[in-house]
């Protein structure tokens, strides 16, 4: 792949999510020197040759404080270029933006009264709301009777903050809605289920300008809701509506948000201020992972594209969703890849390609040999590397009451 930005030395705000696995190979591949930052001792960026160091951090959703004063400190050391957000961490850098840039780092985040807009459930419904934008039938409560009063299953009930799927809950009884009321702590987003396909889409914005967008269907679920198998697609509209958001956000830097296609049309079901796995988008034409480098050192940038009906696979998480079904499941799972047959047709790896990387080959062989012997070990696995990065609500409100000693941040309150 041509290198068309300088080597770089980059930083990788967390190294245990599968978006940190992709990127790290993108980049180390494209000539650049990636390093990257963990609240565990083994994230998913060790398995691969591409990330050349991992800089362990206090954990995110404990003390965010401590992770930044951590980074802050890795950052002036190690003579980084860029310090690019790959996790939850995007919601405290947006906010602490300046400390970063005084080091001379690169960052492309958005200004903070807007991401306030998007960071929780309840604010990002309130924008898309504001900017007519399409959602399923929407109800936010705030409290266990709200939820009560509120919802009649089968509903999706939303923690306002939380990280990948263990802050959504599908409610299809009267008994389950109880337990989801029980549960609830704060305040939640509650939607009608749609039918229809999800599409992942991922956005770069400069200074509120659309730059360059990508979408894909989740044709296969893997496991806790992440997408195994992707079909890169081009949907009507979406162009426009994310034109929209990003000059009514001012956003900079990069935008996701999933949505359902209901009969072709997108409604909008979550909004994440930072980049999501761009491995579909690379395969399919568009390099994100470059307009960020670009964008965080306010380099030129030329609008990109990328074109429809490109299949890619994370072999990783099928495999983890087969063991669900037992040891015989996987190994079906292996076989099919093995000989390409099945949904590995014409379908290319986006998480671990194995060319040119020793170490992800012998991590693969070694995750899909322990997965025979033992599927339950799947479970553990995936728990393991959520509570590494995920943004609590005791987090969140540590990070809006700013650290301690210095004056409130400006912006909006909602």
């Amino acid at each position: 792949m041509p290198v068309s930005t300088p080597p770089l030395r980059v930083l990788l705000s967390d190294g245990s999510g599968l978006t940190a696995r992709q990127v790290a190979t993108i980049l180390g591949r494209a000539g650049h020197h990636v390093e990257a930052l963990a609240g565990e001792p083994m994230p998913l960026v060790r398995l691969t040759r591409h990330a050349r160091r991992v800089h362990r951090t206090p954990a995110y959703g404990v003390d965010p404080w401590a992770w930044l004063d951590s980074a802050l400190d890795v950052l002036s050391r190690r003579r980084i270029d860029v310090l690019l957000p790959t996790q939850e961490q995007a919601a405290l850098l947006a906010r602490e933006a300046a400390a970063v840039r005084a080091l001379g780092v690169g960052l492309a985040v958005p200004p903070w009264p807007s991401l306030l807009r998007v960071q929780d459930k309840a604010a990002a419904c309130a924008t898309l709301d504001e900017l007519d934008l399409p959602q399923p039938p929407t109800t936010v409560v705030e409290s266990p009777e709200g939820l009560l009063r509120a919802a009649e299953p089968p509903v999706f009930v939303k923690a306002s903050v939380g990280t990948a799927s263990s802050a959504v809950v599908r409610v299809e009884s009267d008994a389950e809605l109880r337990a989801a009321a029980r549960a609830l702590r704060g305040t939640a987003v509650v939607q009608r289920p749609i039918a229809g396909p999800l599409a992942m889409i991922q956005a770069v914005f400069r200074h509120g300008e659309l730059i360059a967008w990508h979408a894909n269907l989740r044709v296969r679920e893997g496991l806790s809701g992440g997408a195994s198998h992707k079909l890169s697609v081009h949907p009507e509209g979406i162009e426009g509506h994310l034109a929209r958001l990003g000059r009514a956000l001012g956003w900079h830097g990069a935008l996701s948000l999933d949505a359902i296609l209901e009969d072709g049309e997108p409604l909008y079901i979550d909004v994440n201020p930072r980049l999501v796995e761009p491995g579909n988008a690379l395969r399919a034409g568009l390099d994100l992972t470059d307009l960020m480098l670009r964008i965080s050192l306010e380099l030129q940038v030329e609008p990109g594209s990328s074109v429809g009906g490109i299949r890619t696979h994370q072999l990783l998480l099928a495999l983890l969703g087969a063991a669900r079904g037992g040891r015989r499941r996987v190994a079906r799972e292996i076989r099919a890849a093995l000989g390409r047959r099945s949904m590995y047709r014409d379908s290319r790896e986006e998480l671990t390609p194995l060319r040119g990387d020793p170490v992800a080959g012998a991590a693969l062989v070694g995750l899909a040999s322990a997965l025979v012997v033992s599927p339950g070990l799947a479970r553990t696995l995936s728990t393991g590397a959520v509570s590494a990065y995920a943004l609590t609500p005791e987090a969140w409100q540590a990070i809006r009451a700013g650290r301690p000693g210095q004056p409130p941040a400006g912006g909006a309150t909602r």
